[in-house]
């Protein structure tokens, strides 16, 4: 009986958090609201992410044939909206940026503006054959053009690597855990979406970054911060990967299966493959986001979510998140094990009402969500400033990064056959 009856319960449960939630937010005087906000956020996050990277490192931008990045841009400008489109933002950032030099000899790092995901298939993903043919070609070019890249084989080199699983290029993980990172790149230092503990598209000292959502397509949709949140749990997208994994074990490592056959009918969750309209005034209506991993276990709704103040219930075991240095994950997200995603809703409605709404107060903070977005022009304390700050950390470079005159450490020659043909 106890069984039965658990469905029943765990809904008056999120009634109740839903009407106090509600009521929260509508009593709260917004004044009073602002300043609570503020003393959280600067109290938990501010310190850290409110570093100003100016005067703390020098970077030079290597002047890049435009076939390696404008010429692709100008080819299909879907590069510029698609979640991969740090790599763009960023060269546009650094050309303008007080951190960037014009004397390398002056330099801490190196960046070389290349767009590898760039190159799309008519759907707009990026083609994997090509994305590391494109990068071997541009590393040549640097090598060969200045003297720098010879003299640490780019262990002070940084690279946007924004792909599915990033220097391994390929958007599905056993391809790309066959290919492995790019061998020329296993000195530099990642700057790149995918994170995940243990995984061989993970190396050391990589910097783990947001996915790109549009700043100005989410301030479009704001909707009056006192709107009640009548959703418990909110989600829209895949369940299932019908046309590279129909039997449905594969994709999302089954857990975005298990959402949909537990859930599907459970009135506390809002979850459909539609995309409406109204999906971002939709999340700013719920007090759970879900976050799933997907193909891999980044995906811009982890961004939207917190933007949106919908507090992300985040399913992807062995994520390493965006800037985990800075902001205070803990704090303003759930976490679930991918295995105990059946208890879901029991897991969801047994968190107590004051974490809920302590949660809800610091994702309200400014600095966590400026921290996420690459916004243009740029802002103080947004995703530019947080790759810089990573870069900072780092400083000063250690002994093994400079090489003894004619020393090698780096195979020319290694990878798959197919990423040694010329681009």
């Amino acid at each position: 009986m106890g069984r039965e009856r658990r469905p029943w319960a765990a809904a008056a449960v999120a009634a109740a958090v839903l009407l106090v939630v509600s009521c929260v937010a509508a009593a709260a005087p917004l004044q009073q609201q602002h300043h609570e906000r503020a003393r959280i956020s600067a109290g938990d996050a501010g310190g850290v992410l409110d570093d100003n990277p100016v005067g703390k490192l020098k970077v030079f931008v290597y002047e890049m044939p435009r076939k390696y990045n404008q010429m692709l841009l100008a080819k299909d400008s879907r590069c510029l909206h698609h979640m991969f489109a740090a790599e763009i933002f960023m060269h546009q950032f650094l050309l303008a940026s007080a951190v960037r030099t014009l004397d390398p000899e002056e330099a801490d790092w190196f960046y070389t503006p290349v767009y590898t995901t760039c190159d799309l298939t008519p759907q707009g993903f990026p083609l994997p054959f090509r994305a590391p043919r494109i990068m071997r070609s541009a590393i040549k070019y640097v090598a060969t053009t200045w003297p720098y890249w010879n003299r640490t084989e780019g262990a002070n080199h940084f690279f946007l690597t924004p792909h599915d699983f990033g220097a391994c290029f390929h958007y599905q993980e056993e391809r790309a855990m066959e290919r492995g990172i790019l061998p020329l790149l296993r000195r530099a230092t990642l700057v790149q979406t995918f994170g995940q503990r243990n995984h061989v598209c993970l190396q050391d000292g990589s910097i783990t970054i947001p996915p790109y959502a549009n700043p100005h397509k989410m301030q479009a949709h704001l909707i009056n911060p006192g709107t009640p949140r009548s959703i418990f749990v909110y989600f829209r997208g895949l369940f299932y990967d019908m046309g590279n994994d129909p039997e449905g074990g594969y994709y999302a490592r089954g857990a975005r299966a298990s959402v949909w056959e537990n859930f599907k009918d459970n009135p506390l969750f809002d979850i459909s493959t539609e995309h409406p309209s109204t999906y971002y005034e939709d999340m700013q209506r719920a007090i759970f986001c879900l976050c799933p991993l997907g193909w891999a276990p980044w995906s811009p709704r982890l961004v939207e979510a917190v933007v949106f103040g919908c507090i992300p219930v985040i399913i992807a075991d062995d994520i390493v998140l965006p800037f985990a240095d800075a902001i205070p994950w803990e704090e303003i997200s759930v976490f679930v094990a991918e295995r105990d995603v059946p208890r879901l809703d029991s897991i969801l409605t047994s968190i107590p009402l004051e974490d809920i709404l302590r949660k809800q107060r610091l994702l309200a903070g400014a600095s966590v969500k400026q921290a996420l977005l690459f916004h243009q022009p740029a802002r103080p304390g947004d995703a530019f400033d947080q790759v810089l700050n990573g870069l900072a950390r780092k400083l000063p470079h250690g002994k093994g990064v400079f090489l003894e005159p004619g020393e090698k450490v780096l195979d020319w020659d290694a990878g798959l056959e197919s990423d040694l043909k010329p681009w």
